[in-house]
């Protein structure tokens, strides 16, 4: 290896470096277009968080809400455990959110929002740290709160994903939590001490346990990039300096199974299991449908073209961190010849193989997390479970930041070739930034007909379900013990009167429940 090839990687651009700075327009360029793009999709975000002032109780809520109030937060947990569905976390968590009656769920939508959009781009500056780069944080935040935008409002199911507090709870949240958990993972390596390790790895056992409890879909997809990542994670592959990432992931592939188990050998969840028909999930038949159900899946995010606006922020990243940054990894610095950068590479880190086999591997995961998904809804709810799209939430947050991801990777390609086009650089750079930025901006303009959509009906329901509150309330409180109530239906979701037989309608009985009465009954 040549001296000035070993030179070269030893030395890391500090921050603020100005050899690394972009040319002075593209930077404000840069900078502006973060700073438009963060207000469209955080106006857009905020209607999302102020809509939950309207939400108002609606198929499980009304369950979740009189035995929150009756039985307290361990007594809803052990009604989940013995009689429901094994999900104790679940329980837990919805005893939390009902706990101060509908204050939990109106809030519940900003606190999602919040916690999301920080840990994206936490993670996001995590992973261009890894890889020696670095991004205005407008940047950054720009990206995050797109992808947020596109899982939140882009899907068929926006009122479930982001204000339904059953369907964020054990859908939603379980990805927040798995980002968080990846973050802790991060730090307490990068700090070296033993305590920050030990108990990062004790942690995430506890924490696979209770997601194992809380969401089926999730612990299936995080189970699947965890066990991946700590294949790779191997130090004979050089992508880890130690075991420490091999014994966290294997951790938490141990504590979601652990888990799984405890919610599986559960009697609510053997009592679930009694009451679907008996069904051999594994036969020939049953594959092949739910074969057909996955391509139903794709079919229909293909038909959303906005989710490419996730590409488009990926991209726009990609060119803020070729214009603000060198990259310096151990795989060598952009201006090294191929023949160093090919020796640097095999000296200092892992092969370009391996390299190349990161990059491919969310594709592969990410349709397998998908047909797993699959099947699991196929089992549990029949033929009709793949269109349960709140569900979708377990592979849509890695796959939104996988189209990210590649995002960025092209926008650093093109920005680093960009600064290579000689006295047209400039005039390059500019409209490319432009073009990018207008595929981000469309792709949350195409957003605005579902946020109308989702707005009005929210408002609507929420006020209409308040009249009909107050005049319930003042029957029962004269004495009244068979009441009247119109159903106000939203997002799919289930309310009194789904079936004609009053025994068999659990909505109606919860609604009963709820306002102390022994039935209600139709307009």
């Amino acid at each position: 290896m040549s001296s000035t090839t070993a030179s070269r990687r030893d030395v890391r651009p500090a921050e603020g470096d100005g050899r690394d700075s972009a040319p002075a327009g593209i930077g404000r360029l840069v900078r502006w277009v973060g700073l438009i793009s963060v207000a469209v999709t955080g106006a857009l975000l905020s209607v999302g968080a102020f809509l939950g002032l309207y939400v108002r109780p609606t198929s499980d809520d009304w369950c979740a809400v009189w035995k929150t109030r009756d039985m307290g937060v361990f007594g809803i947990a052990s009604d989940f455990y013995m009689t429901q569905n094994g999900r104790v976390t679940n329980a837990l968590l919805s005893g939390v959110v009902y706990a101060d009656g509908l204050l939990g769920p109106k809030v519940l939508p900003l606190l999602l929002i919040l916690t999301l959009g920080v840990g994206l781009v936490l993670l996001g500056r995590e992973v261009l740290r890894a890889f020696g780069l670095r991004a205005p944080l407008i940047s950054l935040v720009a990206a995050a709160m797109l992808l947020e935008t596109l899982l939140f409002f882009a899907g068929t199911r926006s009122y479930q994903v982001l204000l339904w507090a059953p369907a964020t709870i054990s859908h939603t949240l379980p990805s927040i939590i798995g980002i968080w958990a990846v973050l802790t993972a991060v730090w307490a390596a990068r700090s070296g001490r033993r305590s920050a390790r030990a108990t990062a790895i004790v942690g995430v056992v506890l924490l696979g346990v209770a997601i194992g409890t809380l969401s089926e879909p999730f612990t299936a997809v995080a189970g699947l990039f965890a066990g991946t990542a700590g294949l790779l994670s191997l130090p004979r592959l050089k992508l880890a300096k130690d075991w420490f990432p091999f014994t966290w992931c294997a951790a938490a592939c141990f504590g979601l199974v652990s888990g799984l188990v405890l919610l599986y050998t559960s009697p609510g969840a053997r009592w679930r299991r009694s009451q679907q028909p008996p069904r051999d999930t594994l036969a020939p038949e049953e594959l092949k449908a739910t074969v057909r159900d996955w391509v139903r899946i794709w079919q229909v995010l293909s038909d959303q073209w906005a989710y490419l606006g996730a590409i488009a922020a990926g991209l726009l990243l990609g060119l803020a961190v070729a214009f603000f940054s060198r990259r310096v990894t151990r795989t060598g610095i952009d201006d090294l010849d191929t023949a160093d950068a090919a020796e640097s590479a095999e000296a200092t880190g892992p092969s370009r193989g391996v390299l190349r086999l990161v990059m491919l591997l969310p594709v592969p995961l990410i349709l397998v997390a998908t047909l797993a998904v699959t099947y699991g809804l196929r089992s549990g709810y029949g033929p009709s479970g793949w269109t349960y799209a709140r569900t979708w939430t377990s592979f849509m947050v890695p796959l939104l930041m996988a189209l990210c991801l590649y995002g960025v990777w092209l926008g650093r390609l093109l920005g680093a070739r960009l600064s290579r086009a000689g006295g047209r650089s400039s005039k390059l750079s500019v409209v490319a930034v432009v073009v990018t930025a207008a595929a981000v901006l469309g792709s949350a303009a195409a957003l605005l007909p579902e946020m109308q959509t989702l707005t009005s009906g929210t408002v609507t329901r929420g006020i209409a379900w308040d009249k009909q509150d107050a005049r319930i309330r003042a029957q029962v409180a004269r004495g009244a013990t068979d009441v009247e109530y119109r159903p106000l239906h939203i997002g799919w979701l289930a309310e009194p009167y789904y079936t004609r037989n009053y025994q068999k309608d659990w909505v109606a009985q919860c609604v009963s429940t709820y306002y102390g009465v022994e039935r209600i009954h139709r307009p």
